[in-house]
């Protein structure tokens, strides 16, 4: 079992959800957030004041798949938030050690599904 968690930009969410649908990949937790990474922020007026932003807006995706899932959701992710520009984002995998899914109480790879 493993968690893939991708950081990717909120405007390649819903191409992102698709191909991960179309990989039948369905299950997933999805978050917004900031950070900053490589692109560094940019800088921005308001009202005269010029301001450092380098925190920006990405959605985080957490999905939980057994191990022939791993790569399709890898490259289901990489294929449709690719834009070949800085800050497209990040793909990060980590193995899990355990799943309890809460209603049944099943454990491992059942309760990922």
């Amino acid at each position: 079992m493993f968690l893939v968690t991708a950081m990717i930009q909120p405007n390649k969410f819903e191409d992102v959800k698709k191909a991960l649908f179309e990989a039948e990949i369905t299950k997933m937790t999805v978050s917004s957030v900031k950070g900053c990474g490589q692109q560094m922020g940019y800088e921005e007026t308001f009202r005269g004041v010029a301001q450092e932003i380098n925190l920006l807006t990405k959605i985080r995706l957490d999905i939980a798949v057994t191990e022939p899932y791993v790569d399709k959701t890898i490259d289901a992710i990489v294929k449709a938030a690719h834009t070949d520009t800085i800050g497209d984002g990040k793909i990060f995998v980590t193995e899990l050690k355990e799943c309890v899914r809460i209603r049944t109480g099943e454990r491992g790879e059942k309760a990922v599904g």
